[in-house]
């Protein structure tokens, strides 16, 4: 049975991803630093809870995974929002915490996953970015920096990697409906002086299909990433958004 491992699967896009491999009959396992979100997800999937921005959390993730038999896929997954705020107020402990889950913890699954998969001639990265990476983004400094530079990780990756029959690809989430979006539309409307749903209204409309996206849109484009009919498709960025034209709603 194919493996894929997803980090920070607890809840939102994570779980949707895991769902959607369990669906298409992989093993499933789930990193996260949500003990109870952990103890929420279906009983077949594997969980270890753990921070992926730790070496040391990988590294043990990873020796479970290797001698499981490896690793297919690898859905890079871990991120967090990070502060809201101009960027002269931000303070530098917040701007670590938000690059350090956002990009170092992209680089950590894809430090330990490249070895198993080099050994297996084959594998699938998929590296979970944001609109974010793609447009300049007012008051999230920490953030926008972050998703492109996983981006950029990503297409290097695709490149040292692609050698070995190992794709890697990155997916860019829209304003993903949810939990997560919920704080960031909250702290959105309190730095700009908004509603709440006039936050929400504005990211709607900047998006050509007008709507917010679900979690199982961007899970399903993992699937079809990481499967054959997708075999020759690397490097590549895909937004899966409804056409975000415009991701700051008072610009």
């Amino acid at each position: 049975m194919a493996r894929v491992l997803i980090t920070a699967g607890a809840s939102g896009i994570g779980r949707a991803m895991g769902e959607g491999f369990a669906a298409a009959g992989y093993e499933v396992w789930v990193t996260d630093v949500n003990a109870a979100g952990l103890d929420d997800l279906p009983s077949d999937w594997i969980t270890h809870r753990a921070n992926a921005a730790s070496e040391e959390d990988m590294q043990a993730v990873f020796a479970a995974i290797t001698a499981a038999g490896g690793l297919d896929v690898l859905c890079a997954n871990a991120g967090v929002a990070g502060p809201t705020a101009k960027v002269e107020d931000v303070a530098l402990a917040d701007w670590q915490a938000c690059v350090s889950v956002n990009l170092e913890g992209a680089f950590l699954a894809a430090k330990y996953a490249a070895p198993l998969m080099k050994a297996a001639g084959t594998g699938s990265i998929v590296v979970t970015s944001s609109t974010a990476g793609q447009f300049g983004y007012p008051n999230r400094a920490p953030y926008s920096a972050a998703k492109w530079a996983v981006i950029g990780l990503t297409k290097t990756l695709a490149m040292e990697l692609g050698p070995h029959g190992i794709r890697a690809n990155v997916i860019c989430p829209g304003a993903v409906e949810g939990p997560r979006i919920e704080g960031v539309l909250e702290r959105e409307a309190a730095a700009k002086g908004m509603t709440r749903d006039e936050v929400y209204d504005g990211y709607a409309s900047g998006t050509s299909m007008g709507r917010f996206v679900e979690a199982s849109d961007i899970a399903n484009m993992a699937v079809f990433l990481s499967s054959d009919a997708a075999r020759l498709v690397s490097g590549q960025v895909i937004a899966v958004d409804g056409h975000t034209e415009n991701p700051d709603p008072k610009v």
